[in-house]
């Protein structure tokens, strides 16, 4: 069996006042893809989370630059959310910051993350795409890791009003079973979006893509079939200039 590809993680900052991100950098003897793809963590957990630490690690092995980072409200290790326009606005500052640091430089650039971050991921790119809110760099696409459709038992409280304006590649990885929305539920109010939107659905899983019923230890092939379906999207994008 062949070695698993070392990952390098490089800790850095972002904003003012700084919150911390972490770069997972494409492995070695790995096909590069030019892809740089950010995370944003879910709103009950930070950029440490395993889940997400092993999206990027995931996708760094896949030749997938990774970015991970927190939200102002995670860093001050606060209970709540901060409002979305500050969510948006961390983000931007973030992709400003690697710009900053030349790390996107001929590369196509990817927001996305899972749920809370995922939707962010959603709100920024629609933003770019209606001029209100540039970014410091053109996004070819977004990955939305269990979109928050809605409240869990209140369906009629939709969190769709900025995909009126989005234009950006989207991809979304949904559970069959999230209580926030199910793959069909989001297809309804992503059919505007026609080819540009793609949904990967996985049977049986809920919002942390947990699918009952399998063998003991294989829960782990689940987020490996996930992070080749983001790869091999990331991989078939253009470029977003």
């Amino acid at each position: 069996m062949a070695d698993a590809p070392t990952i390098t993680q490089e800790p850095f900052t972002s904003g003012e006042p700084p919150v911390s991100a972490v770069r997972y950098r494409a492995a070695d003897g790995v096909p590069p893809a030019g892809v740089t793809i950010v995370l944003a963590h879910g709103a009950g957990a930070g950029m440490t989370h395993p889940f997400l630490v092993g999206c990027a690690s995931g996708l760094a092995a896949r030749g997938v630059d990774a970015i991970t980072f927190n939200f102002p409200y995670m860093e001050r290790r606060a209970k709540a959310p901060n409002k979305a326009p500050q969510l948006e606005a961390c983000y931007r500052t973030l992709i400003a910051t690697l710009a900053d640091r030349g790390w996107l430089a001929g590369r196509r650039l990817v927001i996305g993350g899972k749920s809370m971050g995922g939707r962010m991921a959603t709100m920024v790119a629609a933003g770019a795409d209606a001029g209100t809110e540039p970014v410091a760099h053109p996004i070819a696409g977004v990955v939305a890791l269990g979109y928050p459709l809605h409240p869990p038992g209140r369906p009629e409280q939709l969190r769709v009003a900025h995909f009126a304006t989005l234009r950006t590649p989207l991809l979304v990885v949904q559970g069959t079973r999230d209580d926030f929305g199910s793959p069909d539920e989001l297809a309804t109010h992503l059919s505007r979006l026609g080819a540009r939107a793609t949904i990967h659905p996985i049977d049986r899983g809920d919002h942390s893509f947990k699918v009952p019923g399998l063998p003991r230890g294989t829960q782990g092939s689940v987020l490996e079939g996930i992070l080749d379906t983001v790869a091999a999207w990331c991989r078939a994008l253009p470029d977003a200039r």
